[in-house]
């Protein structure tokens, strides 16, 4: 009897904008997959940029065919990433190939750098917190 190859399922550990928040306050890195000129206006504090895509464009994409090691060049495989792009799809595909290149400690954030805003604004401030307690 003749057995089927198997793929390899990768799970992708996703994290919201909060929780994405408290990890990079403790020292996770955050990758962001967007393009140059996106992250260029405005990005996470701390963030590094390694753009997933050479270009999108409405005919399609094409892959950055060096991401892996241009990644590999900025993290070690053991150091832990938030892995973001705008809303989330293609720093999934980001996160995956990661994973699949031996990084160890990747999580993608779900919703990406638009939820991260949006966690930003329903964070309290001092004047908040002061008035609450």
């Amino acid at each position: 009897m003749a057995t089927a190859d198997k793929e390899q399922v990768i799970t992708i550990p996703m994290v919201d904008a909060d929780e994405a928040r408290t990890l990079v306050s403790s020292g996770y890195g955050y990758l962001d997959v967007r393009m140059s000129d996106d992250f260029d206006k405005g990005h996470a504090a701390g963030a590094r940029n390694i753009p997933y895509y050479v270009y999108v464009a409405p005919q399609g994409r094409e892959k950055n065919p060096h991401f892996e090691e241009e990644v590999a060049a900025l993290y070690g495989k053991e150091d832990h990433l938030i892995v973001g792009c705008f809303t989330g799809t293609r720093s999934k595909l980001a996160s995956s190939d990661l994973l699949s290149a031996g990084f160890k400690n990747v999580r993608n954030l779900q919703g990406g750098y638009r939820a991260f805003l949006q966690s930003a604004t329903q964070q309290p401030t001092n004047d908040q917190q002061a008035s609450v307690n």
